[in-house]
């Protein structure tokens, strides 16, 4: 919030929003550094008391009503100064002076005689630095009789409000059909009390203080969506309530007449776009304002329709017209409807303009592709990647690189209609024929090449026959074409064409739509006299005469086929594991791709088993979903089997229900391809031995790595780092490396030695001015938040991210934050003055501070038996040390996440060498009892048990000296941790 002076002085400047009583102001900041709603603090005026208003069935007190309207005409919308004096804990109240140019507010309200002046609070120190003037300005207003002192007879009783039902949260005394007939297109005088959404107001109808709630005519602001809360009644007073249960472009979901102003929900859900910068933009122009409201209808949950006009100067704004101007709103057609013509044009203009300015709401606003709904020269020509259903496919742009979101396209078939596939998430199932005309085109067009010509779009609602997405709430433009199959096509003589077609269209092969529509499974749609439609409509409609007459299809007499699948991708893991049987009887099963879950994971259809099944590759793993290079290779794996017909070796189930195996497409193992195009890495800790052509496999990702292709763009040749000493290898992923942090469990953070990013964001920070302690309220860092944070043992700025954060906002520069720098891997608490927010272009990079692991041996926790030992030795050997190391990756985990203390991301096991060292950490840590090896498993690679049999050594000169942990002897005797015997290995121990 700005300040009005110093920051020292602790006055600030704001804005007054709103006056919930006589005593009381909601003030928001004049300006603020982040987007969104500006900071506000409500502020009771220092040892004040203002009659109450009623709530809840009761009555107001005496003079409530007058008192809260004499300090809201004084302050509504008006900058003011202000202070906290004091704040009471026990009731989160804030208590202050508030200064409207050079007036004290407090004592302009006790001059009046609206309040009682309170001269002790239950605190010392609880009371107004100008008490004893407000006592004198009280005892001035008791001897002339203002305001509540007044003293004309029977004159409190006369200020006493009769409310009707609804103001006390019972409406059900209100007819809202009556009540429009009498005022409908009547200009009604109102204060808004309360601001449900950006178009939703809960308003006193003056003068008989009718409560009432009112959705603005026309319009739909973003939903603030639910919150989880009992259900209670909403006071006719300033609350905040987010609650809304309407539907887009839908009237509000009926009350019953005791929930009218009812918050009932049983579960939460996030706020749209944008939907608090609306509520807080309507707040700001009629939040206990005076309005005029005009209504304009009821729906049929007797909910009232109106539009709301507020002063601004010497003129009236609309509001819903300014909600639309400023891409607050939208406009909706069934209550717009109510309105007169001219307000229906504004707003659709306004909508416009605003979409055109890709305002707010509309920030990420696609427009059609066409104003027109013929579509002309988009002719195109590409493979078929994908069949939706019968009269749906996607056509891979041979123009367009494949990886690129626009490279796949969308066409549904023009001028005929397929059975429904249905939606498996709403338990929908495949109309009868819909698998039968999906398969069908699937056999014939998958992977070929294919001619798109685009004829029109249109819009389609999710009730047309369409195909549509199932979350879709309004129509949307879908594309239209026809699409000729070239030659070569697997044609039955019975489906062959009969026509070409027409002169001039440049196209030669199959047309698809008339292919389907004479086997009988499509129909051609009956456009009326003004709709587009296929350039081959009438060859259409004979292929149809024919299907009809043939009875084929749909238009056969006999039952549909029925074909039950069993969905594995949905069931649990052990029904998957009870499956596995079952294909392991044939040493290769044949299989349909239905869909590509990512670069190596797949949804595959087992159509001799009915089963459909998720499957991955054995020892091949792509990038994960938002990592460089995932979307190229899920492209590469849609243009290479999606929808194909493979065939599959399965080796084994994993714990999600996931069958791990071996995939091959026309002979070709299909895990060839992608290490070959550098978008998969092998993983070998599966077990060489168990993957079909791993040889083939390594070949392909030893070239990729030479011609340092994608994910091996930054791949450098090292050097590998065993065990006990450093020897060469030209293949090996070797780090040089400082450790700038331990932790426990045999976990540290390190940072890489060279890197040209760290010594970049440490000029950045050197060269930043950040003396000024922030402004509270103008700062208020969020629990992920990248800041600035001030480390006193150096005296220097670093990154950090909150991890924690106190409850509520800001109020003291000693509130406390737990902050993790990003860029060394310590976490430490700081008070809210030490921190200070970060420009994006130092937040931008990522964390330098790497998180590691020793390979192949366990180190106890922090709590457990010689965890503290461990840590501080680890310490003294690496962190204490300075020395340099060379950190060889042994395994990569991403599978953590955030963990406390530990910052995000993956993990490295690695194998952690000195330079001047003979021995690795990882031995070292073993040679003094304070770590065990890991356990044996029965397809560990050769490289791992060598390593294992070489650091053994170590854990037996611990064991025999009675080292550390060993020290009362063998300590693995739980089954859980005894490893069995090795392998028998060339290399190995027996």
């Amino acid at each position: 919030m700005a300040s009005a002076a110093s920051g020292a002085t602790g006055w600030y400047r704001g804005r007054v929003k709103a006056v919930p009583s006589g005593d009381c102001l909601v003030i928001v900041a004049i300006s603020s550094t982040k987007p969104g709603p500006l900071p506000e603090k409500t502020i009771t005026l220092s040892s004040l008391i203002a009659p109450r208003l009623a709530r809840r069935g009761g009555v107001d007190e005496p003079f409530a009503w007058e008192s809260r309207e004499f300090l809201r005409k004084l302050c509504i919308g008006k900058e003011v100064t202000f202070r906290v004096d004091y704040n009471v804990p026990s009731i989160s109240r804030d208590f202050g002076t508030v200064f409207l140019g050079d007036k004290n507010v407090a004592m302009l309200v006790v001059s009046q005689g609206w309040v009682k002046v309170r001269e002790q609070g239950q605190q010392k120190g609880e009371a107004s630095p100008y008490l004893a003037e407000l006592l004198r300005l009280e005892e001035q207003a008791k001897q002339e009789g203002l305001g509540r002192w007044s003293k004309v007879p029977g004159a409190a009783e006369a200020s006493i409000r009769n409310l009707p039902p609804s103001a006390l949260g019972d409406p059900s005394n209100f007819d809202a059909m009556t009540f429009l007939n009498a005022n409908k297109g009547l200009p009604m005088e109102a204060v808004v009390e309360q601001v449900r959404d950006g178009s939703t107001l809960r308003i006193y109808l003056l003068p008989e203080f009718q409560f009432v709630q009112v959705f603005v005519a026309g319009i739909q602001a973003p939903q603030m969506g639910r919150r989880a809360a009992p259900e209670s009644v909403v006071e006719p007073e300033l609350v905040s309530d987010d609650t809304n249960g309407d539907v887009p472009g839908e009237p509000q979901a009926p009350l019953t007449s005791a929930q009218r102003l009812a918050v009932s929900t049983s579960a939460e859900t996030a706020a749209d776009p944008f939907a608090h910068d609306a509520k807080f933009f309507t707040e700001m122009r009629v939040l206990n304002r005076d309005v005029r409201l005009v209504l304009e209808g009821v729906d049929k949950f007797s909910n009232l329709i109106g539009s709301v006009y507020y002063p601004d100067g010497e003129s009236a704004k609309d509001l819903a017209l300014e909600l639309v101007e400023n891409g607050y709103a939208k406009y909706v057609e069934w209550s717009a409807n109510m309105m007169e013509e001219e307000a229906k044009r504004k707003l659709k203009t306004a909508e416009l303009q605003a979409k055109k300015d890709r305002l707010r709401m509309w920030t990420n606003y696609v427009p059609p592709p066409s104003n027109s709904k013929a579509i002309h020269n988009q002719n195109f020509s590409g493979k078929v990647v994908e069949v939706v259903s019968g009269d749906c496919i996607v056509v891979a742009d041979d123009s367009i690189p494949y990886g690129s979101p626009l490279a796949e396209r969308r066409v549904n078939l023009s001028s005929i209609r397929c059975p429904k596939m249905g939606n498996p998430r709403r338990d929908e199932k495949p109309a009868p024929y819909a698998r039968e005309a999906k398969e069908f085109l699937r056999t014939r067009l998958i992977g070929r090449q294919v001619n798109v010509q685009m004829e029109y779009s249109r819009k389609v609602s999710p009730t047309d026959g369409s195909v549509v997405p199932s979350a879709a709430s309004d129509s949307r433009v879908m594309d239209f074409g026809s699409v000729f199959l070239l030659s070569g096509a697997k044609v039955d003589n019975d489906d062959a064409p009969s026509s070409a077609p027409p002169a001039g269209s440049q196209q030669n092969g199959v047309n698809v739509a008339e292919l389907i529509v004479g086997r009988g499974f499509g129909t051609v749609i009956r456009h009326r006299d003004f709709e587009e439609r296929s350039n081959y409509y009438d060859a259409l409609l004979a292929a149809e005469s024919r299907a009809i007459s043939g009875r084929k299809g749909t238009h056969s007499a006999k039952d549909p086929p029925v074909m039950h699948i069993t969905d594995l991708t949905t069931a649990s893991a052990k029904k998957a594991r009870d499956f596995l049987p079952f294909l392991h009887r044939s040493r290769r099963v044949p299989a349909v791709v239905e869909y590509v879950l990512s670069g190596h994971r797949f949804k595959l259809l087992i159509p001799k088993e009915t089963c459909s099944i998720a499957f991955s590759f054995s020892g091949v793993r792509c990038p994960g979903r938002a990592e460089p290079y995932s979307d190229e290779a899920i492209a590469l794996m849609r243009r290479k089997i999606m929808q194909r017909d493979v065939e599959i070796e399965v080796e084994t189930v994993d714990r999600t229900g996931t069958f791990l195996g071996s995939l091959w497409e026309s002979r070709t193992n299909v895990a060839i391809t992608l290490l070959e195009a550098g978008l998969a890495k092998l993983q070998t800790s599966f077990g060489s031995d168990r993957i079909p052509d791993f040889h083939l496999l390594d070949q392909a990702e030893q070239s990729a790595k030479r011609q340092k292709l994608k994910i091996w763009e930054n791949f450098v040749e090292g050097e590998e780092v065993s065990n006990g000493a450093a020897v060469e290898n030209k293949q090996q992923e070797v780090l040089k490396v400082i450790v700038t942090e331990v932790l426990g469990g045999g976990k540290f953070y390190v940072q890489t030695v060279g890197d040209q990013k760290i010594a970049s964001i440490q000029q950045q920070l050197a060269s930043l001015n950040l003396k000024d302690a922030p402004v509270l309220g103008a700062f208020n860092p969020k629990k992920g938040d990248i800041v600035l944070c001030y480390f006193h043992a150096d005296k220097s700025w670093y990154r950090a991210m909150v991890v924690n954060t106190p409850r509520g906002p800001v109020e003291s520069p000693n509130d406390l934050f737990e902050v993790f720098y990003v860029d060394y891997g310590n976490q430490e608490v700081v008070p809210y003055s030490q921190l200070r927010p970060v420009d994006p272009s130092v937040s931008a990079a990522p964390g330098l501070a790497q998180l590691c692991s020793l390979a192949y041996i366990k180190i106890p926790n922090l709590e457990e038996d010689f965890g503290q030992e461990a840590a501080e030795y680890l310490s003294e050997l690496t962190l204490n040390s300075g020395k340099e190391f060379r950190a060889k990756v042994e395994e990569k985990d991403t599978s953590g996440g955030k963990v406390k203390g530990q910052g995000t991301g993956a993990i490295l096991a690695v194998t952690l060498v000195a330079v001047d060292a003979e021995i690795s950490v990882n031995a070292a840590m073993l040679q003094e009892g304070l770590a065990r090896t890991e356990k044996r498993n029965r397809w560990d690679r050769k490289d791992r048990q060598t390593a294992l049999d070489n650091l053994e050594n170590f854990q037996d000169e611990a064991k025999t000296s009675r080292r550390g942990m060993w020290q009362y002897g063998d300590i693995q005797s739980d089954d859980e941790d005894t490893a069995p015997p090795p392998r028998k290995t060339g290399g190995g121990r027996k």
